[in-house]
């Protein structure tokens, strides 16, 4: 698990996590097609991004450990649960944060433990921007 934006929130960071996802499962492509040219087996990933407040501190007694924990990472857990390996699956709320950038795929209302019905979306690609030249 991994998180964006602690300490210090920026605007920024459901793009950055997004962007780290998707390095990850090119990443892991690469290294699965590797494998399989060698005969060897491999694995995948299933990575799930949601966005929203986490509380966070120093927990242990003896051995110390920065945590967080709240709704945002069950909802992120739900995510990543419920997605394919290979894909990056995201909750609505950062499709919203993220749809000017990156193309999604709706999935729909899905049912994730404990939570209920949520609509989730697959991360397919960077949208291109286009570049308008100035008409002479």
């Amino acid at each position: 698990m991994c998180a964006g934006g602690i300490p210090t929130e920026n605007n920024t960071h459901p793009l950055n996590t997004v962007k780290a996802a998707l390095a990850m499962q090119d990443y892991m492509a690469k290294r699965q097609q590797e494998k399989q040219l060698n005969k060897i087996a491999g694995w995948e990933l299933r990575i799930g991004i949601h966005t929203g407040p986490v509380v966070a501190g120093v927990v242990g007694k003896k051995k110390y450990a920065y945590d967080i924990w709240g709704d945002t990472v069950n909802i992120a857990s739900r995510m990543e649960s419920n997605g394919e390996p290979g894909k990056v699956n995201i909750s609505a709320t950062t499709y919203h944060l993220i749809s000017d950038h990156y193309q999604c795929l709706h999935r729909g209302k899905i049912s994730a433990k404990n939570i209920g019905e949520v609509d989730m979306y697959f991360v397919e690609s960077k949208v291109e921007q286009a570049i308008t030249q100035p008409v002479s």
